[in-house]
């Protein structure tokens, strides 16, 4: 099993949510969080004082899947997640050694 993370402009979360759902993909999380991506426009960006730089917000999506299926779900987040202009996000897989359902 893998974990997708990815870190993916707001404006993009929808499409990759329904892309990500109609492709079968159900174990998805997401997390609103501040970073450094590239900002599409001046309205985007607010500076952190905590920081001491200009952030934006944007959305960590992780989801879960079989070791097979990374290709394919990395492809769908490569996809619907672009906006057309440079680093408009960032992509991690990384192994999951375990996993438990809880019922």
């Amino acid at each position: 099993m893998k974990q997708i993370k990815a870190f993916v402009h707001r404006n993009r979360v929808g499409d990759l949510v329904h892309a990500l759902d109609a492709a079968g993909y159900n174990r998805l999380s997401l997390f609103d969080v501040k970073g450094l991506l590239r900002a599409l426009d001046a309205r985007e960006q607010e500076y952190s004082v905590a920081l001491g730089e200009k952030v934006i917000h944007e959305v960590q999506m992780e989801l879960f899947c079989a070791d097979d299926e990374v290709e394919r779900a990395v492809a769908l987040f490569l996809r619907h997640g672009r906006t057309g202009k440079p680093e408009a996000g960032w992509i991690y897989v990384s192994p999951v050694e375990e996993s438990f359902r809880i019922e």
